[in-house]
């Protein structure tokens, strides 16, 4: 006879449940939970965000009126304060939130994905989640562009898009043609072909490159003629970081035939412009040309979520990934694809189609574009240029010292290089604390106010930003100054 004895509770749980301690147990540190996050005050994440984050990048964050915020919920348009203030949002997320803040659509599709425990790292098996998305992009992509690599980010994109360009370009063909004021990413890779020096620092970056001035054809035709080596260019269809900077559709159109004539592959970086920004999906469309692969990351995410993918033609990626020798140079990393990623960016396309989110961006940027204009004509000593397309404008103010009274301009005009982004800052920080909206800026061309809203965004939106701009603007240089150095100091 077999006796079967119950076990003690202590081998029971050994076996069954958690693993046994050791002699020693490993003392949990001192961990904030979720509600204690949640319920910091402003104070104590300036705090943290000095000791733990980025001590020098709060100095603009004060400079800005940022640091007296904290953010407790958004919701379309707005961002809501700790005093439920409702701040009308024309930063965007640098252009990563084409749908508002939660957009109910996406947020339940996350919450039916988490409900009903679906897998999310599908590296081992072949993931339903990803390979939709990639029909997605690819049904949505013009031309031949159908196969897909997803990231988590635009930098990831650009690397993968990079990466693939050399490969099919060959080993006797690694060079690769960037333009002046670019921004591609702050990774090593694609950091060699972004064109800031503030980013570049002290880096050792690869010399396989070559720069042009951006919307320059007749550059781009010498380069590749004058050097067989060149194998790529990567552009982006419309500069963000450099200012809303774009090229004339002959420029496009000239470029994809150089490109055909050279053997030149085009990678079109369209991480910020993509996604309906522009007025159409790829802001390439607009001038009915296809580069040979492309990237889009931002908006992609919905909001809620950090994807990115690159777009290739399919035989300038069987060209180098082709073959089991070769597929997994550089197949997707471990949250490349991840599910409720996926899921988030399938929902969010049928969203931006479903809602046409995409031809919202059309109306309602020309009808920011003409407002702002408006406002050039009446304030043409402030205003320089209003320039854009779709959801993505900028307007760019004169220097300093061009919109003081004339007996002070040739006084101040020596300071105007190191005032750069001074009128810019102070209109972005007055626009925030007296009319509760928030607006972005750029890197390179600092006097350019960047304005990449949902692409939600209404005539009345556009109607509220354009009059708290009037009104501010109507005050004058002088008292805008004044009033800024106010806020610093009360």
């Amino acid at each position: 006879m077999t006796l079967v004895t119950k076990p003690d509770a202590a081998s029971s749980l050994a076996i069954g449940g958690a693993p046994a301690m050791s002699a020693t147990a490993i003392a949990k540190p001192k961990l904030m939970t979720v509600e204690q996050a949640k319920s910091l005050d402003v104070v104590k994440m300036t705090d943290l965000f000095k000791a733990h984050l980025n001590p020098g990048q709060l100095h603009f964050m004060k400079l800005l009126g940022f640091h007296k915020i904290k953010i407790e919920r958004a919701e379309g348009m707005h961002y809501i304060d700790q005093n439920g203030r409702k701040i009308l949002d024309f930063f965007g997320g640098f252009g990563s939130l084409a749908l508002g803040h939660n957009h109910p659509r996406v947020t339940e599709a996350r919450k039916k994905f988490q409900d009903e425990k679906r897998h999310e790292i599908g590296i081992a098996f072949m993931s339903q989640y990803a390979s939709a998305l990639a029909y997605n992009l690819a049904q949505i992509s013009p031309g031949d562009l159908d196969m897909v690599f997803f990231g988590s980010s635009g930098s990831e994109a650009m690397e993968a898009a990079v990466k693939l360009a050399e490969r099919a370009a060959g080993p006797a063909r690694p060079k690769i043609v960037y333009a002046e004021n670019s921004f591609h990413g702050k990774t090593k890779g694609v950091l060699s072909i972004t064109d800031g020096a503030l980013y570049r620092g002290e880096f050792r970056l690869t010399d396989n490159t070559a720069r042009v001035p951006f919307g320059d054809i007749d550059a781009v035709e010498n380069a590749f003629r004058s050097d067989p080596a060149i194998g790529a260019i990567v552009l982006e269809t419309i500069q963000g970081g450099g200012g809303i900077n774009q090229a004339p559709a002959e420029y496009w159109q000239k470029l994809r035939a150089l490109c055909d004539k050279y053997g030149v592959i085009w990678v079109a970086d369209e991480v910020q412009c993509g996604v309906g920004r522009s007025g159409r999906f790829y802001a390439f469309e607009h001038y009915d040309v296809v580069p040979d692969i492309t990237a889009v990351a931002k908006s992609l995410g919905g909001g809620k979520a950090a994807m990115a993918a690159m777009i290739a033609r399919r035989d300038v990626y069987m060209k180098s990934y082709g073959t089991p020798k070769t597929a997994m140079i550089h197949a997707m990393a471990t949250f490349g694809g991840i599910g409720e990623g996926c899921i988030t960016a399938i929902e969010t396309l049928n969203v931006l189609y479903d809602e046409g989110l995409i031809e919202n961006s059309a109306a309602t940027g020309a009808y920011l574009l003409e407002r702002l204009e408006e406002l050039k004509a009446k304030y043409p000593k402030i205003i320089k240029d209003v320039r854009g397309k779709g959801l993505m404008v900028g307007l760019e103010f004169h220097d300093f010292s061009q919109t003081l009274p004339m007996v002070l301009r040739p006084v101040v005009s020596v300071l105007d290089d190191k005032l750069k982004g001074s009128l810019s800052g102070f209109v972005g920080a007055l626009l925030l604390r007296d009319y509760d909206v928030l607006v972005a800026f750029t890197e390179y061309n600092r006097n350019v106010v960047r304005l990449l809203p949902p692409l939600t965004c209404s005539r009345g939106d556009v109607d509220v930003l354009v009059q708290s701009l009037d009104s501010l603007l109507g005050r004058g240089i002088v008292s805008i100054v004044k009033d800024f150095v106010k806020s610093q100091v009360g």
